[in-house]
């Protein structure tokens, strides 16, 4: 699960024959360092899963480890990335370098499996992580060519940011904006690297070759397709709608609209898949208030599988804090409220909470498995002074489900603190 769910966004409007008249970003490049920048940013999270029901801890950690139903751990990350402008003429040349390290603040053996730390042998969390890593990148007109490690936010291939440091994908990326509301991409990848695991690939990815395309029509809708083939687990392809309908300065409807069509192949590593998925969720917005309504539903012989593939790979309205509601034949339904304070003259803090409730799952024991989850957020960024910029966030979760569907059963606590720095 993600600690944000996002719908594809377009980048630009309609094609006209003007557009080519326009400098391209390479002619306006102004050079190397000239256009270079370096960002850090410091993040401390504290998460806490209690499991209910005297369900077991992690239990990828030796027999001497577990503990019944309880994970707390506290940590410091940074990342740190650097990014150098491009050099001048036909085609541009730079370099992009990447910098990520955590430090354990508290966590223990019995405590452990949030995901935010490596194990030693003994599966005691490591004490410290780090790793580097860095890319080469070219650009032609307003095509660029990137080659290296990378974060990468494609519905198909997404790398995960939901702990202490993101995962890092290896590989070839290439994204074009020659005409102007157009977005296409292509890229091939060969390593991820997890969350918690400083090797080079730590999820098992072999090879995986995306390609998107993302194109706004008119000011309000924006459509976008994609596909994958991740070798000897799936293939999958997507498609994003979204449209916005404004009523006045205060009011719109929002409708969104994500859906996959997933089937294993090869050695199937990930077992038969076979699913199809989608989502579609409507957002009023009036003022400082907006209020969500979502339907959720799968199909198949599956449920919809993601992780090799990065931990964010799922692009759907009811994929929240600690459940996806994406299992085998499973419909939900989302109720949520967002408010934002600034109308009441507190800029930088708003709310959020949200129910869905999930049925129809087929289980192996062929009762009907159910879950649901409630969630509630509030977020603080200073506005103004030496720490500006700094937020506080606390995210709440209560998840339950059935006996007859291991959905989890689970109160998830997080609080997060985030201080970004913009160095160059």
């Amino acid at each position: 699960m993600r600690v944000m769910k996002w719908s594809m966004i377009a980048l630009a409007v309609s094609a006209s024959t003007s557009q080519f008249a326009m400098a391209s970003s390479q002619e306006e490049s102004k050079g190397f360092f000239e256009d270079q920048s370096l960002t850090v940013k410091n993040r401390m999270l504290y998460m806490n899963r209690d499991f209910k029901h005297g369900e077991s801890n992690d239990q990828s950690t030796p027999n001497k480890a577990r503990e019944k139903g309880y994970r707390e751990e506290t940590g410091l990350g940074v990342q740190a990335v650097y990014e150098s402008g491009f050099t001048q003429g036909t085609i541009g040349f730079g370099l992009d370098a990447l910098a990520n390290g955590m430090v354990k603040l508290d966590s223990g053996a019995g405590r452990t499996g949030n995901g935010m730390f490596g194990k030693d042998s003994e599966g005691h969390p490591e004490d410290t992580q780090s790793n580097v890593g860095g890319a080469v990148k070219f650009r032609f007109s307003d095509t660029v060519l990137k080659y290296g490690n990378q974060y990468v936010a494609s519905p198909v291939f997404s790398t995960d940011d939901s702990r202490l440091l993101p995962e890092v994908a290896t590989g070839t990326l290439i994204t074009s904006k020659e005409i102007k509301g157009l977005e296409l991409s292509a890229g091939r990848f060969t390593s991820m690297r997890a969350q918690n695991h400083m090797g080079r690939d730590s999820l098992g990815l072999k090879s995986a070759d995306i390609a998107g395309a993302t194109y706004q029509f008119n000011d309000n809708f924006v459509a976008g397709v994609a596909a994958s083939d991740i070798e000897d687990y799936y293939k999958k392809k997507y498609v994003n709608l979204n449209y916005t309908l404004p009523i006045n300065e205060d009011q719109s409807l929002n409708f969104d609209f994500n859906g996959y069509d997933s089937k294993s192949q090869g050695q199937e590593l990930d077992g038969d898949v076979d699913n199809r998925i989608w989502s579609l969720a409507a957002a009023y917005s009036v003022g400082a208030h907006k209020f969500t309504l979502a339907h959720q539903r799968s199909s198949g012989d599956s449920g919809y599988r993601y992780g090799v593939d990065g931990g964010g790979t799922i692009f759907l309205a009811n994929s929240i804090q600690y459940s996806d509601f994406n299992g085998e034949d499973e419909r939900s339904w989302q109720a949520r409220y967002d408010l934002n304070m600034k109308t009441y003259g507190v800029p930088g803090l708003s709310f959020m909470t949200r129910y869905v409730k999930g049925d129809n799952i087929t289980t192996a024991s062929g009762e009907e498995g159910k879950e649901h989850e409630f969630d509630f957020e509030t977020k603080y960024v200073l506005q103004s002074g030496p720490a500006k910029d700094m937020s506080f966030r606390i995210r709440s979760a209560i998840a339950r489900s059935n006996n007859a569907y291991d959905g989890g059963n689970v109160n998830d606590f997080r609080f997060i603190v985030e201080y970004p720095l913009s160095i160059l």
